[in-house]
């Protein structure tokens, strides 16, 4: 079987061909934030057109790094790009390349990619957190993902972590969103968090609101394992070091929760082995 997978991000769409479970092809581009979804539609055309002339697609999987209402197949909004609310890219993607598809948000499926073939194998509840132009969240359990009633579960970006803080782009105040994605980290310090994260001062206070946030989450959801994916999990020892240390000063002394932190398998890929996944379970026989 030969899968089309997508991951459309806030600063790069890729795209993945796989036949059953080998990834045969594999393309990205940077995103165009002022292009929209017609600019989006059109690169994803121009990569998977010709895969499409050379290999029958028989299904397509497709993370959105923004809100999608998993229910109804629609993205809800882009948090980051203008264009998008209430869009129904399943449909748009089918007219264009004569394929069905199935969306879910990116750190979803990130769970599922990490979750099947990656660094959350055989650990269930699994949480997998993205932390890279935004923040997000996707909660894997042994029946599945959760949604939530109305598909916004797991939005830990936009999780109060400094009520005095400064402004996110949702409006509120102190997200950790605000406080951690590589969006504000280099818009507040005018450098890549790449290079920020190579100064261990740095890294010291920035682990301290990041933590709060894991924290958050491990009380509430005693994940057996926490997945951290994205561009910033790239900083290995130099951010997972201190960030364990921090999780384990602020973590509550009685609690047995397991503080199991590690960062994704799979790279940049997590997402559309994730779309991989997501494609199986549309086509698999009820």
């Amino acid at each position: 079987m030969n899968t089309l997978a997508i991951d459309i991000g806030g600063t790069k769409v890729t795209l993945g061909l796989f036949r059953d479970g080998t990834l045969i092809e594999r393309s990205s581009r940077a995103t165009d934030r002022s292009g929209g979804p017609e600019w989006m539609l059109d690169q994803i055309v121009a990569i998977a057109g010709p895969w499409a002339g050379n290999h029958t697609l028989h299904a397509c999987g497709i993370g959105f790094g923004g809100p999608v209402n998993f229910q109804d197949q629609r993205v809800i909004c882009s948090t980051h790009v203008e264009g998008w609310a209430d869009f129904d890219l399943v449909g748009a993607v089918r007219e264009r390349l004569g394929v069905e598809s199935v969306i879910d948000r990116d750190t979803m499926v990130g769970a599922l990619g990490e979750g099947y073939y990656g660094a959350g194998i055989g650990a269930r509840p699994l949480f997998y957190i993205t932390i890279s132009t935004g923040i997000g969240g996707g909660l894997l359990t042994d029946t599945g993902l959760y949604h939530g009633a109305d598909s916004f579960s797991c939005e830990i970006g936009h999780h109060t972590v400094q009520p005095d803080g400064p402004e996110c782009l949702c409006g509120a105040r102190g997200c950790l969103e605000r406080l951690c994605s590589g969006l504000w980290l280099e818009r507040d310090y005018g450098k890549p968090a790449s290079e920020l994260l190579r100064d261990p001062a740095f890294t010291s206070r920035y682990v301290k609101p990041l933590a709060q946030g894991l924290k958050t989450c491990i009380m509430f959801l005693n994940p057996a394992r926490i997945i951290v994916g994205g561009g910033l999990s790239k900083a290995g020892d130099a951010l997972f070091a201190p960030l364990r240390e921090e999780l384990r000063k602020q973590f509550t002394p009685w609690s047995r929760g397991r503080v199991d932190v590690v960062p994704a398998q799979l790279g940049d890929d997590s997402v559309l082995w994730g779309a991989l996944v997501l494609a199986q379970i549309m086509r698999a026989p009820n």
